[in-house]
């Protein structure tokens, strides 16, 4: 918990409107130069990033929210949550940190909302300059997304409200413990992944935000379009054991997009920015051309 005290104590909670509600949005900023903004997955927070954070911050001004619903960010219930109205938050913190240009990179949850900014970029509706976006295991093709047994569960209109209401830390860390790497020991981040996630009694929401994966279904060909036809350059930090979003969905990366870089991570799994920070943070950092 420590941890995750002392990540939140370095940022600020600020007041956004995003649709029609003022929210009280987490916010962390390290480091001056270039924008990065980190956007993290789910269930978790941007804390996912805290590992890697300190070897970008030496060169690049980082922004790194969490999402409405996550971290420490304002968790309203009952609430329509919705993958649009994330790219609405990242919008509404660039403005208010008065960010003109800036580099995106996003893992799991957050690669849907990176292609919904890239759509409205293709547009005309993104009103900075996207100069790269980098993306870490997430369901960038609908299709071939293979949700975890638990998500499944919470995705059903009966059982979901009522494991979200049984959801402790043990059945939690139950849960993730096959999306990291069998040999990566994950019992610190998923405590702290907990934490993040059952502050204000997050978890219980749960059914309420894995709504994301209809999202996906039914914005899927906006969403694949605007990755396939986008002129920002796309670079990829892949798991390849991702039993979610892992090698199957680098098959096609590769198949649909050959001129992006693709660092394949071949002995980590759903987690980079977790299992394997120095070397995502080198991927992050080393030059790209597309």
């Amino acid at each position: 918990m420590d941890r995750l005290q002392d990540w939140w104590s370095g940022g600020r909670r600020v007041a956004l409107q995003v649709g029609e509600e003022e929210r009280c949005v987490f916010v962390r900023r390290m480091g001056e130069g270039p924008t990065i903004t980190l956007l993290h997955g789910f269930p978790s927070s941007s804390h996912d990033w805290a590992k890697l954070a300190p070897a970008l911050a030496e060169t690049h001004a980082l922004l790194l929210p969490d999402f409405l619903g996550f971290g420490a960010s304002d968790k309203p219930a009952p609430h329509d949550y919705s993958l649009h109205e994330q790219a609405d938050l990242v919008e509404a913190v660039w403005a208010h940190e008065r960010v003109t240009s800036t580099v995106i990179v996003a893992h799991d949850y957050a690669v849907s909302v990176a292609q919904e900014l890239l759509a409205r970029l293709a547009e005309g509706r993104l009103q900075l300059d996207l100069t790269a976006v980098h993306l870490l295991n997430g369901g960038l093709y609908p299709d071939l997304h293979r949700p975890q047994p638990t998500q499944t569960a919470l995705l059903d209109p009966e059982q979901g409200p009522q494991l979200s209401e049984l959801l402790t830390e043990e059945l939690f860390v139950q849960a993730l413990r096959p999306t990291f790497a069998d040999s990566y020991d994950a019992t610190a981040d998923s405590a702290d992944i907990w934490q993040a996630t059952s502050r204000d009694r997050g978890h219980r929401i749960a059914h309420l935000l894995i709504r994301y994966i209809r999202d996906r279904e039914y914005h899927g060909g906006r969403w694949v379009e605007a990755l396939e036809r986008t002129d920002v350059p796309l670079a990829f930090v892949w798991g390849m054991l991702d039993p979610i979003s892992g090698a199957h969905m680098a098959e096609r990366i590769r198949e649909r997009l050959p001129r992006a870089a693709m660092c394949a991570l071949d002995d980590v799994a759903h987690w980079p920015p977790l299992e394997a920070p120095e070397r995502v943070a080198a991927a992050l950092l080393a030059p790209h051309t597309r």
